[in-house]
């Protein structure tokens, strides 16, 4: 989860780097495709597996997902600081506690509910509504957690059925799919220069993706959830010092609520399916 964290920040870099010269479905679309290179040595292990219709839609549903939030992650990158593109990501975990009541059935503990509050405390702390002007970026990223977290909740059950150079394939493959033809809509022409930077985020998108189904795989929630606050830390020094971002006092407080929050509802439900286990 560390190397995941290094990873993802480096892929907020290079993209910003980008900025707005490239419309964000083509940045996106581009970044995935260079991507595909990185696939070509989980091909053994993709063929070795055989995917049920259950696991095709559950990878078709993420990818529906993912494709809406990468297009919209990629511009929020061009509107907002990388710490609060950061910190707002980490309501990903709160949206999947939320999901799971709707879609899954599950009870919302009044524990459960204060965190979520909490976060969303945290939330309305880093965007300061009516103590100064939001732009379309911060909404962007609102939609982006949100379609993010289907696919978090999506990676996590997968995670546990199939390898993880499949769940990484299956990832890159079908928002490729999804992202093309909103590509080809506002197609602008690419220089060497920004190809290179979209190349770099490719390398270190994929990477990260890897390294945290590997994180899936090795440990619960509990261990590797808190870890990401690290993020936040490292996109906090690198918006200052290379792109002259302030850092914003209410980003790191507002992201470190959400991220207790998100502590606390990870091992409580830990702790929850521990007792259930040990009464079975």
């Amino acid at each position: 989860m560390i190397v995941t964290g290094l990873c993802f920040v480096a892929v907020t870099a290079t993209v910003k780097m980008v900025g707005s010269d490239v419309p964000a479905a083509q940045a996106a679309f581009l970044r995935y495709v260079l991507g595909l290179v990185f696939l070509i040595p989980m091909l053994p292990a993709v063929r070795a597996t055989r995917l049920s219709g259950r696991a095709l839609r559950l990878f078709g549903v993420r990818g529906v997902a993912h494709t809406a939030g990468v297009i919209c992650w990629f511009y929020a990158m061009t509107m907002i600081p990388i710490a609060e593109v950061t910190a707002m990501n980490y309501l990903n975990p709160v949206y999947v506690s939320v999901l799971a009541v709707f879609v899954l059935g599950e009870r919302m503990a009044f524990r459960r509910l204060m965190a979520v509050v909490l976060a969303l405390v945290g939330a309305l702390i880093i965007l300061r509504p009516g103590f100064r002007e939001l732009n379309p970026g911060h909404f962007a990223m609102l939609f982006t957690a949100a379609s993010f977290a289907v696919g978090y909740l999506i990676a996590k059950i997968m995670a546990d059925e199939t390898p993880p150079q499949v769940v990484v394939f299956m990832l890159s493959v079908t928002v490729t799919l999804g992202l093309a033809p909103f590509a080809a809509w506002v197609w602008v022409p690419v220089s060497w220069e920004n190809l290179g930077w979209l190349s770099l985020t490719a390398v270190f998108a994929t990477g990260g993706h890897y390294a945290m189904t590997l994180a899936f795989r090795a440990a619960p929630l509990t261990v590797t959830q808190p870890v990401t606050f690290l993020q936040l830390v490292w996109a906090t020094l690198l918006g200052a010092v290379v792109f002259g971002e302030p850092a914003d006092i209410f980003v790191i407080l507002g992201g470190a609520l959400i991220i207790a929050a998100v502590s606390y509802i990870t091992w409580r439900e830990a702790v929850l399916r521990r007792r259930a286990a040990q009464g079975r």
